[in-house]
C-alpha cells in the first residue's frame, strides 16, 4: 500500500473498527493516526501478514500493537479472554524488550484510568534474563503478550510444557526485520516460525514485520511470511521529512592541516551542539565514539560551555549497565551530547534528539537514513542530519549517499541463502518438538525463504551428519538425532544440549598476542585476527609487529619496528561501503569527469554541483578540483561505474603496486581482490600482499616485477572463481575462527555442557583439530557453509563473478597506466590508510599533501599547466 492511498484514509474509517473505549483513548491522547497506522490497523485487524517500513517515530509500536490491544479488550468485555498467550513479540534486542514492556503498559494503564472496569491484559517477558521463578510462573498464568528473543523463542518452542502455551496464538509480531534478515539470525527466527506454524501453531497466525527504512520490501515481506503466505506492504518509508547536508569542516580539504581540519570539526560540533537541545553523534567504530566524546567533554570543561557530564559515550564494548544508564539519561533529557558507533540506530526509544551528526561516511543509505531518523521523533518533526567530511574521498562519497537518501534510493540488503549450521539447529528441534518424516521435514524447510532453493543433498548431508553417519565419534562429535525408518527422533540428551548451546551469536574473543619466544604482548579482538595473513604488520600498544602464524587461540608475532602497517587496527570495524551505493558514486565520478571533458565552464560545472547536491560552493569546487587533476594525471581516464582503472606505481621501497581502482563495494571487492591476488601470486610464483579499502584495493609485490597486469581478466574464469575462492579461503586464519562458530551453531563443538562453560581457547583448539579431519571429507556440511559464509555473508562471491563477468564480454572496460613513481590522485587515500596506524594523524594528512604535491610536480613536468583554485579565496 503506498503512501498517497494511506494520507488519503479518512481516520473516522480507522477509528470505527475499535471498541468505544480505545477509540475515545486514542483521540483524546493522539488525535490523528499516522499513516503506518492508518495501513496497519485495517489490515491486522482483517487477519492480514503485514510489513511495515517506517522511519523512528512514526508510530510503528501502535500500528502493530493498537488493533491487538483493542481485540484483547474486546474479548474480555464479552467474558472470551482465556488464560492465554495471544500474541509473541519478537526482537533482537532484549533492551528492546523491556522498552516495549513499558511502551505497552503505559497505554493500558492510561486506559484503566479512564476505564477502572478494563479487562486486565498481562504482558511478559522471557529472554536469558527471566529468572526460573518467572518462568514458572508464566507457566502457570501465561500472558496475553510474550515478548521475546528469537534464541529464547527457540528455546520456549522446544520446552515441552511451554510450548503448549503457545499453541492458540494469533499474532506473531517480529520488530526490527532489517536486523534479522540480513543475518543468520533471521534464517534461524524465519525456521523456527515454520517449525512453529507446522507442529505447534492451531491458528493460522497473521505475521507482523516492523522495519526502519530498508529495500527491497517484496525480499524482506517473503522472508517474513515463508513460501505459502501472501502479504501486504505497508510502504511509509519517506513520510518524514528529511533535512540531510553534507558539511565540509574546512574551505580546502587538500592544504588544510590536520589542526586545521580538528579545529574546523569539533568548532562545527560545539556551534551546532549550542543550537540544540539534545546532539547524536554517530562515528564509525567504537574507537572513535570514546575520543570525540572525551574531546568534547574536554573542550566543555576547559570553555566554559557547558557541564562535561553531558556528554556520554555509547557503544557494544561497554557494559549493560553503562548504556542503559545512557539511554535512561538520553529519555529523561538530561544529556546535551551522545557519540554513538552504530549501538544506537536501533530502534531503542532515546527520547527527543533534534540533531544527528555523522563523522565521515556511514556506508550505506539505509545506514545514513537509518541515523538521521533518530533526530525528530515524531512524524511531523522533521529528521534533521548533517554528514561531516575528513577528506576529498568522504566528500564525494557522502554527497552522493545524502542525494540517494533524498532521492529515495536505498542499498539492498543481503539475505544469507542456504545457511547449513542453521539448518542442523532447525532439524534438531524439529526432533525436539515432536518425530517427523525425514522427507517431510525437508519440504517443511524449503518454506523458509533462506532454504527456498535448498537441494535434497544438502539437507540429506546435515541429517546424516547429525545421525553421526561422518565417523566423528573419535574426535568425540556423536549423534544428536536418530533417522530410523525415514522417521527423524532426537537422541537421548540433544535437548539439553539444545537448550545450553542454541543460537546464532558466536562468542567474541580476546586473542592474546605473544612473541616467537613466548612473551606476551597484548590482546587483539577475534575479528581482526581473521583479516591477517603471514606477513601482516600490524600496530599493538604503538609499537608494530608482524603476524607469523595462529596456534589455537593465541597469535604469535615478531617485532617489525620501522615497517609501515599493512593492516590498520580498526579495519575491522569499519563498515562496507555498500554494492549499490558505490555503483552510484562510480556514476558520479563520471558524470563530472564527462562535464570537464566536454569542456563545460567550470563555475558551471560547480554551480550545477551546488545546486544539484545541496553543497557549499568550496565543497563542490573541491569535487570539481579532484576529477580534474586524476583526469590530467592519467590522460584523460576516470574511473567509473563503467570503467576500471588498474594503475601501476612503483613505491620508495622498491615494490610493485598495482591499484585497481574498482568502485563495487566493499564487500564485492574483498572477493574480486583475493582472485586476482591468486592469479598473480601464481604467475610470478611469490607471495603478494593485499590491501582493501572501499575505492578499490592495491596488490604489492616485492621488487619492480614486469607482469601484463592488464591480462589478469582473461585468465579469471567466472565460472571457476566460487572453486578458486574456495581453495584460497582455505588457506587463510579466518576459516580457522569461522569454522569454529558454524562448529558450535552445528553442536560440534559445545560451548556449555552438563551445566559447564567451556572455554574458548579450548574451542579453538579442538575446532582446529576437527578442520584438519573434515577437510578430507567430501561435501562435509559444517566445512561446506564456513566456505559459503565468508565468501557469500563477510564477501560477495556472486557481485564479484559479475563484474568480472562484465569485464570480460565488455560492459565494464579496463584501462591501465604506469609504471610510475608518482601515484595518481584518486590513489592516495587507498596507499595512506595502511599508514594510518603508524603515523600520526597529522603526519597522515602531510603525506596526502606531499602526495598533492607530487602530482602537481608530475603533471607539470608533463608539460601541463595545473591552475585550480582551491578556495572561494582562490588561494593557488
Amino acid at each position: 500500500m503506498d503512501i498517497n492511498t494511506l494520507l488519503n484514509t479518512p481516520d473516522e474509517d480507522v477509528l470505527s473498527l475499535f471498541t468505544p473505549q480505545v477509540a475515545r483513548w486514542f483521540k483524546e491522547k493522539y488525535k490523528v493516526f499516522t499513516p503506518p497506522q492508518k495501513g496497519a490497523i485495517p489490515l491486522i485487524k482483517k487477519g492480514k501478514n503485514v510489513l511495515v517500513s517506517s522511519p523512528t517515530g512514526s508510530g510503528k509500536t501502535l500500528a502493530a500493537f493498537l488493533g491487538i490491544l483493542d481485540t484483547l479488550i474486546d474479548l474480555g468485555y464479552k467474558n472470551e479472554l482465556n488464560k492465554q498467550i495471544y500474541a509473541i513479540y519478537i526482537s533482537p534486542l532484549r533492551a528492546l524488550n523491556n522498552d516495549m514492556r513499558r511502551n505497552l503498559i503505559e497505554p493500558l494503564t492510561e486506559l484503566r484510568n479512564l476505564y477502572p472496569d478494563l479487562p486486565e491484559i498481562s504482558i511478559g517477558v522471557r529472554t536469558s534474563d527471566t529468572s526460573s521463578y518467572e518462568k514458572q510462573k508464566m507457566l502457570k498464568k501465561p500472558p496475553h503478550i510474550l515478548i521475546t528473543t528469537p534464541e529464547s523463542f527457540g528455546i520456549s518452542l522446544v520446552s515441552p510444557k511451554f510450548r503448549e502455551k503457545l499453541s492458540d496464538v494469533k499474532w506473531v509480531i517480529v520488530d526490527e526485520i532489517h536486523e534479522l534478515a540480513n543475518s543468520k539470525r533471521g534464517a534461524y527466527l524465519a525456521g523456527l516460525l515454520e517449525l512453529y506454524k507446522s507442529f505447534i501453531a492451531k491458528n493460522n497466525f497473521v505475521r507482523i514485520g516492523l522495519s526502519a527504512t530498508i529495500s527491497p520490501l517484496e525480499e524482506v515481506a517473503k522472508f517474513l511470511v515463508g513460501g505459502n503466505g501472501d502479504y501486504e506492504i505497508i510502504d511509509a518509508r519517506f513520510v518524514k521529512p528529511t533535512d540531510i547536508q553534507v558539511v565540509s569542516p574546512v574551505k580546502d580539504l587538500v592544504h588544510a592541516t590536520e589542526e586545521e581540519v580538528n579545529i574546523g570539526i569539533y568548532s562545527y560540533l560545539v556551534d551546532e551542539i549550542k543550537k540544540h537541545k539534545t546532539t547524536l553523534i554517530f562515528t564509525n567504530t567504537r574507537h572513535a565514539a570514546e575520543r570525540v566524546a572525551y574531546k568534547l567533554r574536554k573542550m566543555f570543561e576547559d570553555q566554559n560551555i557547558f557541564d562535561s557530564d553531558l556528554v556520554a559515550a555509547h557503544h557494544s564494548s561497554l557494559s549493560r549497565d553503562v548504556r542503559l544508564e545512557v539511554e535512561e539519561k538520553l529519555k529523561r533529557g538530561e544529556l546535551k551530547v551522545v557519540v554513538s558507533s552504530t549501538s544506537l540506530e536501533l530502534g531503542i526509544d532515546i527520547g527527543y534528539i533534534d540533531l544527528v551528526t555523522l563523522l565521515s561516511s556511514p556506508k550505506s543509505v539505509s545506514r545514513l537514513l537509518q541515523r538521521v531518523g533518530r533526530a525528530g521523533h515524531h512524524i511531523r518533526e522533521v529528521s534533521k542530519g548533517r554528514v561531516v567530511v575528513v577528506d576529498r574521498d568522504d566528500l564525494v562519497e557522502c554527497t552522493v549517499l545524502a542525494k540517494l537518501a533524498i532521492d529515495r534510493k536505498i542499498d539492498n540488503i543481503h539475505v544469507p541463502e542456504n545457511p547449513l549450521d542453521v539448518l542442523t539447529q532447525l532439524i534438531v528441534a524439529a526432533s525436539l518438538i515432536t518425530p517427523i518424516e525425514k522427507d517431510k521435514l525437508y519440504e517443511i524447510i524449503k518454506n523458509v525463504y533462506n532454504f527456498r532453493s535448498l537441494s535434497y543433498d544438502e539437507y540429506n548431508n546435515v541429517a546424516e551428519y547429525l545421525a553421526g553417519n561422518y565417523g566423528l565419534d573419535s574426535n568425540k562429535v556423536y549423534a544428536k538425532i536418530r533417522i530410523k525408518d525415514g522417521m527423524i527422533s532426537p537422541k537421548r540428551g540433544t535437548r539439553m544440549i539444545f537448550f545450553l548451546n542454541s543460537g546464532t551469536i558466536p562468542d567474541e574473543a580476546m586473542i592474546p598476542v605473544k612473541m616467537e619466544n613466548g612473551g606476551y604482548v597484548g590482546n587483539l579482538e577475534e575479528e581482526f585476527v581473521e583479516i591477517l595473513a603471514p606477513g601482516d604488520i600490524f600496530v599493538l600498544a604503538g609499537k608494530t609487529y608482524e603476524f607469523i602464524r595462529s596456534e589455537g587461540n593465541s597469535v604469535i608475532v615478531k617485532k617489525s619496528e620501522g615497517q609501515r602497517p599493512t593492516v590498520p587496527s580498526w579495519f575491522s570495524e569499519m563498515l562496507p561501503l555498500a554494492f549499490d551505493s558505490a555503483i552510484e558514486i562510480g556514476k558520479f565520478r563520471g558524470k563530472i569527469a564527462e562535464a570537464i571533458m566536454n569542456e563545460v565552464p567550470k563555475d558551471e560545472v560547480i554551480s550545477s554541483i551546488m545546486s544539484e547536491y545541496n553543497l557549499s560552493r568550496f565543497a563542490a569546487l573541491s569535487i570539481y578540483n579532484y576529477v580534474k587533476e586524476e583526469l590530467l594525471f592519467t590522460g584523460g581516464i576516470v574511473p567509473t561505474d563503467k570503467l576500471l582503472l588498474i594503475e601501476v606505481y612503483d613505491d620508495d621501497d622498491q615494490n610493485r603496486n598495482f591499484i585497481f581502482h574498482g568502485l563495487y563495494g566493499r564487500r564485492t571487492v574483498d572477493a574480486l581482490s583475493r582472485a586476482i591476488a591468486y592469479i598473480i601470486s601464481k604467475d610470478l610464483n611469490m607471495d603478494v600482499r593485499i590491501a582493501i579499502t572501499d575505492n578499490g584495493f592495491a596488490i604489492t609485490v616485492p621488487g619492480k616485477q614486469e607482469y601484463e597486469i592488464s591480462k589478469v581478466f582473461d585468465k579469471l574464469e567466472p565460472d571457476k572463481m566460487y572453486e578458486i575462492l574456495s581453495d584460497v579461503i582455505l588457506r587463510t586464519e579466518m576459516i580457522k575462527r569461522r569454522f569454529r562458530h558454524c562448529a558450535e551453531r552445528s553442536f560440534m563443538l559445545l560451548k556449555r555442557y552438563k551445566g559447564r562453560e567451556t572455554s574458548i581457547d579450548r574451542r579453538q583448539i579442538n575446532s582446529e583439530v576437527l578442520l584438519g579431519v573434515v577437510r578430507q571429507i567430501e561435501h562435509f556440511p559444517v566445512l561446506k557453509e564456513t566456505v559459503r559464509e565468508i565468501l557469500e555473508d563477510y564477501m560477495d562471491i556472486k557481485r564479484a563473478i559479475e563484474i568480472v563477468e562484465k569485464i570480460r564480454n565488455g560492459d565494464i572496460k579496463v584501462a591501465t597506466i604506469g609504471p610510475n613513481q608518482v601515484p595518481s590522485p584518486f590513489a592516495h587515500n587507498i596507499l595512506v590508510k595502511q599508514y594510518t596506524d603508524v603515523v600520526l594523524a597529522e603526519d597522515k594528512r602531510e603525506l596526502l599533501k606531499e602526495l598533492h604535491n607530487k602530482v602537481i610536480e608530475f603533471l607539470r613536468n608533463k608539460g601541463i599547466d595545473i591552475d585550480l583554485e582551491y578556495t572561494e579565496a582562490g588561494i593557488k
